[in-house]
């Protein structure tokens, strides 16, 4: 099945040809580990956990390498640490534990590699010394600056007039810069920030620059320690790879500048074949931020909801779109994550159907990939079968439903795991439930509706939904 994706570079939906079918590489620049990352960080990490996930399915788990960063070593670092009164390390650790834990809530795989910034400086250097040894930056008052008239069309990505990338980039107005745009590849630290030997003969011990640090990472675990795994169509391609994604806010400076330095300190037409955007996140039609008091981390909406109902109402938007995060499409997603749970039951999963996968594979369509989803829950509700590609075989419409849900992280509870996932975060006890309803049952019998309707409120007040029918009563925990 054809691959399409929507490269942010050519601005088109272009056919996926990875450069080595054995070795699918893709970099996605992750979290600044200062605080808990919030639920517009969110959105990269579950769209790209998507489409890892579809790339496993398409070429095997085997051949598909994810590299996703931790930067550890930044402003915002220093200054939340020196706040808190403890130690860079320390805040580090701690920040990036939480945020492990609140993607793998999220449902999210962990990516094949996690590189932190601080563990790869010697890479970092050697790429500076390269650039600088090419014309391609300079040393002046112990930083080191890209010159990015090295770079003949530097602006390509985000497709900026010169001016328009110097108020965008906010640059540092510094003496020592040659042109406004030149940006730092690295910097002297001040007394108490991390420090390390600087390049290029510098005395003063330093820090790398923001930039750097993905070019030096991306390089490193998908060309340096990936040529062991590459064919001779991988080789034949030195310092490149596949897909390169991230939040739309990174295409410029940061993603620009990654570019430029690559290219230039590897002479090489592109960094990688295709650049892959999501877009922005507004909590209720509003701007997130603290001064609205609308800024929501994931850890905090996690105390709320369950991942999986995170996970769904952010896939119900397609990727490149702006998305409104509202609490009305959270109630959405969990009644429809509960009939879905109804509909499959305790089934096993089975094979992933072919025409959800078809809309996945039109750039991550997950809107038209979930309403393939409630056709099967249609087709499971009256015990239905299907097929899942051209051939005659059927397969219960519950087990492919489950199977395509996995696909791209949801439902693997069963339906009986989710019942009591949410009798113990209520506190209800079922033995007491079936015991009032017995009861009401009872008075119901007598016609003693006054006794039938207080047990039915004492119900409603432990969150317990009673529904008669011609078959009998049965009950569900109200959400």
């Amino acid at each position: 099945m054809e691959l399409k994706l929507y490269d942010t570079l050519t601005r088109e939906k272009r056919v996926f040809t990875p450069i080595d079918p054995r070795n699918v590489r893709m970099y996605v620049c992750g979290p600044t580990v200062y605080d808990y990352a919030h639920i517009g960080n969110a959105r990269p990490v579950i769209v790209f956990d998507v489409l890892f996930r579809l790339l496993r399915h398409i070429y095997g788990p085997e051949h598909v390498t994810y590299v996703r960063n931790v930067t550890d070593v930044d402003d915002k670092i220093n200054a939340r640490a020196a706040e808190r009164g403890i130690s860079i390390r320390d805040l580090t650790e701690q920040t990036y534990k939480e945020f492990k834990a609140d993607v793998a809530a999220l449902g999210c795989l962990a990516p094949t590699v996690e590189p932190r910034a601080t563990e790869h400086i010697d890479e970092m250097k050697a790429l500076i010394e390269r650039l600088v040894q090419s014309g391609c930056a300079y040393v002046a008052d112990d930083h080191v600056l890209f010159n990015v008239s090295s770079m003949p069309d530097y602006g390509r990505l985000s497709r900026r007039s010169l001016d328009e990338m110097i108020a965008g980039a906010r640059v540092e107005v510094a003496p020592y810069k040659r042109a406004p745009t030149d940006f730092v590849l690295w910097k002297p630290s001040k007394p108490g920030e991390p420090a390390w030997p600087s390049p290029c003969g510098i005395a003063a011990p330093g820090r790398p620059g923001w930039h750097i640090e993905c070019s030096a990472m991306a390089d490193y675990w998908l060309w340096t320690k990936a040529q062991a795994g590459l064919s001779s169509a991988g080789l034949a391609h030195p310092h490149q790879f596949d897909i390169h994604g991230g939040g739309i806010d990174l295409v410029f400076p940061h993603h620009e500048n990654e570019i430029a330095q690559s290219r230039c300190a590897f002479h090489t037409p592109v960094m990688a074949n295709y650049w892959m955007h999501n877009g922005f996140l507004q909590v209720e039609g509003e701007k997130m931020a603290k001064s609205a008091g609308n800024f929501i981390t994931i850890h905090e909406l996690l105390k709320d909801w369950p991942g999986e109902v995170i996970r769904f109402n952010m896939l119900r938007t397609h990727y490149r779109q702006p998305i409104d995060w509202t609490n009305k499409g959270l109630e959405q997603c969990e009644k429809i994550l509960a009939g879905w749970y109804r509909a499959i039951g305790d089934v096993e999963p089975a094979e992933v159907y072919r025409p959800f996968v078809k809309e996945l594979c039109d750039d991550l369509n997950t809107p038209n990939a979930l309403a393939t989803l409630h056709v099967l829950e249609h087709q499971a509700l009256v015990g239905g079968k299907t097929t899942v590609r051209d051939e005659p075989i059927m397969y219960s419409s519950a087990s492919v439903l489950k199977a395509s849900a996995n696909m791209i992280g949801l439902l693997f509870d069963t339906a009986t795991q989710q019942q009591k996932r949410l009798e113990a975060k209520k506190g209800i006890e079922p033995t007491k439930i079936h015991s009032l309803i017995e009861a009401r049952a009872a008075a119901r019998k007598v016609k003693n509706f006054k006794e039938s309707d207080r047990i039915r409120d004492e119900l409603a007040k432990m969150g317990v939904v009673v529904k008669d029918s011609k078959d009998g009563t049965t009950w569900e925990i109200a959400r």
